[in-house]
């Protein structure tokens, strides 16, 4: 009886193992699998003729852009956008930046890009441009031409959906972006007082 006894409770401890294992190795598989992705934080700290607009925190989206979101992190990491401007802002559409030429060189040539940038292909996804996404520019037609530049939403573009790479999203700060897009600003969108950006890592 007691051989029974102890036979019953070693197989009884052997399947509750056996499915902590499997629970375990279904966890580890979910992960590998890029289930349960980080989503990388950022601060986009702005200031406007030199004085503080405030703060805009973005999130990437690494499961379905991996190719932007490193991009961006590894520019991120080198201060690339560090003195690049919002250029381009358009009220009831969005707002755009990180283009090098921006730090120093002739309001003409912000938004042109610098030659040799490396160029990002892209990665659509079925996320839609709506208020507060976050997206890639790129030059012309090609849409493997994305490189430093990007711009956030201000409001529902569902047209730019498959056209443009989405690879994140504002977490806060849209009041700031707002502020941004409703700049004073010349015949190019460009607002008249440089709106330059610093970005780092959370």
């Amino acid at each position: 009886m007691k051989y029974k006894t102890s036979l019953i409770v070693s197989m009884i401890l052997f399947m509750f193992l056996t499915l902590d294992c499997t629970s375990q190795q279904n966890k580890n598989q979910t992960q590998k699998e890029g289930k349960q992705v980080e989503h990388p934080q950022y601060v986009i700290s702005l200031t406007q003729a030199g004085k503080p607009l405030g703060d805009i925190v973005i999130e990437l989206f690494p499961e379905t852009a991996p190719l932007h979101c490193k991009n961006f992190d590894s520019l991120v990491s080198v201060k690339f956008y560090d003195g690049t401007a919002f250029h381009r802002v358009i009220p009831g559409f969005m707002i755009q930046g990180g283009d090098p030429n921006s730090k120093s060189k002739p309001r003409e040539t912000w938004g042109v890009g610098e030659p040799g940038q490396k160029t990002v292909k892209a990665e659509f996804s079925d996320i839609s441009h709506k208020r507060g996404i976050l997206s890639t520019a790129r030059k012309g037609n090609d849409i493997n031409s994305a490189t430093s530049q990007f711009f956030i939403i201000v409001a529902d573009s569902p047209f730019l959906d498959k056209q443009y790479t989405v690879f994140g999203q504002v977490v806060t700060g849209m009041e700031i972006a707002d502020i941004i897009v409703s700049s004073e600003r010349d015949g190019r969108d460009n607002p008249k007082e440089k709106i330059e950006m610093q970005v780092k890592k959370k």
